[in-house]
């Protein structure tokens, strides 16, 4: 599986900038079903660095209720958010990934 259908994208919280600088920690949103292995894999290929350690966690989406007026009338819904699987790289020590600008540094 290449790194495009298995990356979909980074996430940038506060938390994450602060791993980045401290520990060499990035976080991804990744496809439900993928492994270690394969993410791994897709880090290295597209961002040319050495993976030490991966972690991930599934993230369960969330019930939401919603009210919607409508022609006067009041409808009361619900849904749920999706399900997402989330991956944290922690990369080899003197590599870095500049996730804004897409570049890499060694």
């Amino acid at each position: 599986m290449s790194y495009q259908k298995t990356l979909i994208r980074p996430l940038f919280t506060e938390k994450m900038s602060r791993l980045e600088e401290e520990e060499r920690k990035y976080a991804f949103q990744v496809m439900e079903g993928v492994n270690k292995i394969e993410i791994k894999r897709a880090v290295e290929e597209k961002f040319d660095v050495e993976v030490e350690k991966i972690s991930t966690m599934n993230r369960l989406g969330k019930e939401k209720q919603m009210t919607v007026r409508s022609g006067g009338r009041t409808i009361r819904t619900q849904g749920q958010r999706a399900s997402w699987k989330k991956a944290i790289v922690t990369l080899k020590e003197g590599h870095v990934i500049d996730l804004l600008r897409g570049d890499v540094a060694e």
